[in-house]
């Protein structure tokens, strides 16, 4: 026999093999389908036997039907618990946001209050600021202007809901904003003021000449009797007394026009001449720092208190002229002191 013969031989008992071995397997399925759907179709009668003497009720129901309504009574089961759960968790949220919600009123009652009490410091404030700038002649019609660019305060008393159904409070915080912003560009004119004054200031002699703003007037301006002569002459200056070697400051800004020493008049002093004709003198001095011809800043060191010249003890003798006339330095000092 020749090779290919026996090769297809073989070829054709492998191929009987498979199929009954396929034949074997999808017969042996159909068989446990057939048996299945044999099962499933046996039916089983329920009897429900009461205990009078009323008729018996009863039904046959198949296997299918049971498999089926034993389904159906698991997944009615699973989905009473989950829907059980479900509102388990959603009556807990409900409470907790019940809680919040107590909560957020509580806050917004003290939110109420805390509005009610800033529309009263926002009145307050409205009066203070229109005295302060009445008191620096710069409010003469900007009070009304301001007060009705802010949307005039007393609409603060009103406590209903506005047509637009913004809440009263927002109403009066928006209100309260528009004030205060209306409010800056008078404050701005006052410290514009306030500038202008400082910058004069500094060219006038009304700074304290004793570093740190220490020392005892003993000896005023006018009249006075002369501790060595026992005669009556006018006093041109202040005499501050504190102790020797105390820091003395320039009284305005200035440039120095005399540094002398006189043993029997006033010592060691100096002159510094300011603008608008004002002119200082320092006397009785221990050191001095300063040189003619330098130009000071108001609160610069220029030296320290002394003893020198005739003098009864440490002391500074402090003159402010206005030309050639002497001046009181009291009332230049006063000036700065009302503004410290």
């Amino acid at each position: 026999m020749s090779p290919a013969n026996q090769y297809k031989k073989v070829e054709k008992r492998l191929f009987d093999f498979i199929l009954r071995i396929f034949s074997s397997f999808f017969s042996t399925i159909g068989g446990g389908i057939q048996k299945l759907i044999s099962l499933g179709k046996q039916r089983f009668t329920v009897m429900l036997i009461p205990h009078s003497e009323r008729k018996i009720f009863n039904f046959r129901i198949s296997v299918f039907s049971l498999i089926f309504f034993g389904i159906l009574f698991v997944g009615l089961l699973a989905a009473f618990f989950t829907f059980s759960t479900r509102f388990s968790g959603l009556s807990n949220m409900l409470v907790r946001n019940q809680s919040s919600l107590q909560n957020t009123r509580a806050n917004l009652e003290m939110v109420r209050d805390e509005i009610v009490e800033l529309r009263q410091v926002s009145r307050d404030f409205e009066d203070s600021l229109v005295n302060t700038l009445g008191s620096f002649g710069v409010f003469a019609n900007e009070a009304d202007a301001t007060t009705a660019a802010a949307g005039d305060l007393s609409s603060f008393i009103n406590l209903e809901e506005q047509d637009s159904g913004i809440m009263r409070e927002v109403s009066e915080l928006r209100n309260i904003k528009e004030f205060m912003q209306a409010s800056t560009e008078s404050l701005d004119k006052v410290q514009n003021l306030l500038k202008s004054q400082g910058d004069l200031l500094v060219e006038l002699p009304t700074y304290w000449p004793v570093s740190g703003g220490i020392g005892r007037i003993t000896n005023y301006f006018g009249p006075e009797v002369h501790p060595f002569t026992q005669q009556w002459y006018l006093h041109k200056g202040l005499d501050i007394a504190y102790r020797r070697g105390i820091d003395l400051v320039a009284a305005a800004n200035g440039k120095v026009i005399e540094r002398k020493y006189e043993p029997m008049g006033f010592g060691n002093y100096i002159v510094i001449r300011h603008s608008y004709g004002f002119a200082t003198k320092y006397a009785h001095l221990d050191n001095v720092y300063v040189e003619e011809g330098d130009v000071v800043t108001q609160g610069q060191k220029i030296g320290t208190m002394g003893n020198t010249g005739m003098s009864t003890g440490p002391h500074l003798h402090f003159e402010v002229r206005i030309g050639a006339q002497v001046v009181d330095p009291e009332r230049f000092l006063n000036v700065q002191a009302d503004l410290r």
